[in-house]
C-alpha cells in the first residue's frame, strides 16, 4: 500500500478492482453458467487429449499390510511419468479406485511422493511438509490401507516430470539460514521463477498449464480404471491437488466422487488480495467468460461432490469461500454435494482425511 500527497490510501490492487468492473461491463465476465459448461470450459483450457501409453511396472514391494507397484508410462512428450499404485496385500477382488492427486505447496522437486510412502519413505522435505499441511502422513497410503486402489503420479513439472535445474531460469539467492539449502531446496526456488515460462509456452501452443496438467491426470484415471483389479474410480486432492481433482471430476464423466480440499472460491471475492498467491493453473485463459471457479468446480453436478473449505485458509477469503458455496448448492439440489468447513489454516488435516475417506467409501462401494 502505499499513500498519496494528501495522506489518502491508495490500494494498488484497487487498479484490478477497477479494471474487474469494466470487464464485467464490456465482456461479460463471470455470467450464470450453462449446461454446456463442461465441454466449453475443455476447449476454453485446451485439455489436451493425452493417453498412458507403454505402462511398465518398475519394482514391487510389499510394506506391512499394504502392496505397491511403482510404474512409469509416457504421455508422448517429456521424461517417463512415474506412479505408485497401493493398495491392501492380501485384498481379493476389484477394488474401489482413488486417483490421489498432489498438492503444489512451492515444492515441484518431489511430486506423488508428497502424498504418497514408496519404500524408500519420505525427504526431510517432505517430512516438513506433511507435518505443516497434510496431518504429519501420507494420505495416499492411509487412504489404501481402508480398502482402495490409489494411483498416485506426477505431472508436468512436478517429480519424475520436471525441467532440468538450469531450464530458463537462475536459482534465487539464498538467505542465511541454520542449514545449506538441499538439492531440493534449490530446486523448488528455481521452480517457482519458472512456472511462469511453463505457462506461456503452454499458452502460445494454444492449450494451458491447467489444460496440460488436466490431459495427464485424465490419462491416469483412464489407466487406473483400466485394471481388472478396480472397479469405481474417484479422485481427492488438496490445493494445487484440489484444483485437479476439480478439472477431473468436470472433465471426466467416469469419475465417481470427487474431493476437493481447501481450494475453492469465487474469482470474484480474490481480486486484490488473494490472486497473486496462486498458481498459473488456477488462471486458465477464457473460463471468466464461461463462469466463476465454483461453476466450473459444480460443472459435474448431480454427480457426488465433497468440497472441504478450511475457514482460516490464508490464501482464500472467507467471503470468497462462502459465495462458493452458495454457488455450488445451487448447482446441486439432490444432496450429493457435501460441504465441510474446518476451522483449520490451509491443510488437509487428519480429521478432514477420515470425512474424505468415509464419504469415498460410501460413494465408491
Amino acid at each position: 500500500m502505499s499513500a498519496d500527497p494528501a495522506g489518502a490510501a491508495d490500494p494498488a490492487g484497487s487498479v484490478f478492482a477497477e479494471l474487474a468492473g469494466i470487464a464485467q461491463a464490456q465482456l461479460g465476465t463471470y455470467p450464470q453458467a450453462g449446461p454446456g459448461l463442461r465441454v466449453a470450459a475443455r476447449d476454453a483450457l485446451g485439455v489436451l487429449d493425452l493417453r498412458a501409453e507403454d505402462v511398465r511396472v518398475e519394482r514391487t514391494w510389499a510394506d506391512g499390510e499394504l502392496a505397491g507397484e511403482e510404474l512409469s508410462w509416457s504421455v508422448g512428450f517429456g521424461p517417463r511419468t512415474r506412479a505408485f499404485l497401493l493398495r491392501p496385500r492380501d485384498a481379493a477382488g476389484p477394488l474401489p479406485g482413488v486417483v490421489a492427486l498432489h498438492c503444489h505447496a512451492g515444492m515441484k522437486w518431489a511430486g506423488k511422493e508428497k502424498i504418497a510412502d514408496g519404500p524408500e519413505g519420505p525427504s526431510p522435505e517432505v517430512r516438513r511438509l506433511r507435518e505443516a499441511i497434510y496431518g504429519g502422513r501420507a494420505f495416499a497410503n492411509e487412504l489404501a490401507r481402508r480398502g482402495f486402489a490409489v494411483l498416485a503420479h506426477d505431472v508436468l513439472a512436478w517429480g519424475s516430470r520436471r525441467f532440468p535445474l538450469d531450464t530458463g531460469t537462475t536459482p534465487p539467492p539464498s538467505t542465511p539460514s541454520h542449514r545449506a539449502p538441499s538439492e531440493a531446496d534449490r530446486y523448488d526456488r528455481a521452480a517457482a521463477q519458472h512456472e511462469h515460462v511453463v505457462a506461456k509456452h503452454c499458452a502460445v501452443l494454444g492449450t494451458s498449464f491447467a489444460g496440460v496438467v488436466a490431459g495427464e491426470d485424465l490419462a491416469a484415471a483412464a489407466y487406473l480404471r483400466s485394471r481388472p483389479d478396480v472397479g469405481p474410480v474417484g479422485c481427492a486432492g488438496l490445493s494445487g491437488g484440489g484444483l485437479r481433482a476439480a478439472l477431473l471430476g468436470a472433465f471426466d464423466e467416469e469419475i465417481r466422487a470427487v474431493v476437493v480440499a481447501a481450494m475453492v472460491s469465487s474469482y470474484l471475492d480474490m481480486i486484490d488480495a488473494h490472486v497473486a498467491k496462486h498458481t498459473w493453473m488456477l488462471y486458465p485463459p477464457g473460463l471468466p467468460r464461461l463462469g466463476d471457479w465454483p461453476d466450473l468446480v459444480a460443472a459435474r453436478a448431480p454427480q457426488p461432490l465433497m468440497v472441504q473449505y478450511a475457514m482460516r485458509d490464508e490464501l482464500f477469503p472467507a467471503s470468497g469461500m462462502r459465495r462458493a458455496h452458495a454457488m455450488i448448492s445451487e448447482r446441486y439440489r439432490d444432496g450429493a454435494y457435501e460441504a465441510v468447513f474446518a476451522d483449520v489454516p490451509h491443510s488437509f488435516d487428519v480429521p478432514m482425511q477420515e470425512r474424505a475417506f468415509d464419504w469415498l467409501a460410501r460413494h465408491l462401494q
